[in-house]
């Protein structure tokens, strides 16, 4: 596997690459990130992944400095799974000046996960032209656990007229049910213990979805009670539409997804369902 820092030199190796599929990561891999990895070779020619902790997307009481930085593993894990190139910058490659421009979602980046991290989508989607603008892949995947933000980054790169498919993956979870996430690792033991409560409890909604029940509200509200009376701080819990995350209708015929984010002692976890109704309810 080749790695590159310098911008100049990536776009030299990845001359006459074919179709190219792109992984973007923050690094401090997990076998959530690998399954994306071991995907991307089945929609094109050459693999490249990237490692970058994005500064733009950490708000002020975010975890930036403390975001695990693990180059090394996880350049062996990229190898292992058979990744072509590995674009690695440093800030200064990436961001060699004060970066004025920004891409700015629209409104609806504010809900949800936006309401609680201000400026974050702003910071991924801006990040993220700037490495497309780099690798200029054909392609590109992203995990759907961070369900958001893959809405924010398919409907950039359709608005911009981007010629590059995006490509969910589903994702990979612990035998218990809990979603990988490089965050997992701020957990204790006995959160560990705790922690698959959270997807538990979306399969709940799912299943009362699926029976008929029409209160999205009231399960939401059950959901963060049964959260909070086990020592959760939640931020959310919501049923929306798959098509846009907006409030579904009374009696509308939607794919839902039931979206949630809760703190579980230093760890702020995110999950989802999509639920797909076959008698269109």
């Amino acid at each position: 596997m080749q790695i590159h820092s310098p911008i100049p030199d990536l776009r030299l190796a990845l001359r006459k690459r074919g179709r190219v599929v792109f992984v973007p990561t923050m690094g401090n891999l997990h076998a959530g990130h690998i399954a994306l990895m071991t995907a991307a070779r089945t929609h094109g020619d050459t693999v490249v992944a990237s490692i970058f902790v994005n500064r733009l997307q950490f708000g002020p009481s975010d975890d930036f400095d403390l975001y695990p930085r693990t180059l090394q593993e996880d350049c062996d894990k990229l190898a292992a799974a058979g990744v072509d190139l590995l674009f690695a910058p440093t800030e200064s490659d990436l961001y060699p000046e004060p970066q004025q421009y920004h891409v700015e979602p629209p409104e609806s980046q504010n809900q949800l996960d936006g309401e609680f991290r201000p400026g974050h989508f702003r910071g991924v989607a801006t990040v993220v032209l700037k490495l497309f603008n780099i690798v200029q892949p054909q392609a590109a995947l992203f995990g759907k656990k961070d369900y958001q933000q893959l809405m924010v980054l398919r409907n950039m790169t359709r608005q911009l007229a981007l010629p590059i498919e995006i490509i969910g993956g589903e994702t990979v979870r612990a035998d218990d049910g809990l979603a990988l996430s490089s965050r997992n690792g701020y957990l204790s033991a006995a959160e560990r213990a705790e922690a698959p409560r959270l997807q538990r409890l979306l399969q709940h909604i799912g299943t009362a979805i699926g029976a008929g029940e029409t209160d999205f509200a009231r399960l939401e509200r059950d959901a963060t009670a049964e959260l909070d009376q086990h020592g959760w701080k939640t931020d959310y819990v919501a049923v929306r539409r798959q098509a846009d995350l907006q409030l579904p209708e009374a009696g509308g015929k939607h794919a839902l997804v039931v979206l949630a984010a809760s703190r579980l002692g230093a760890a702020r976890l995110i999950d989802n369902l999509e639920i797909d109704l076959p008698d269109g309810r």
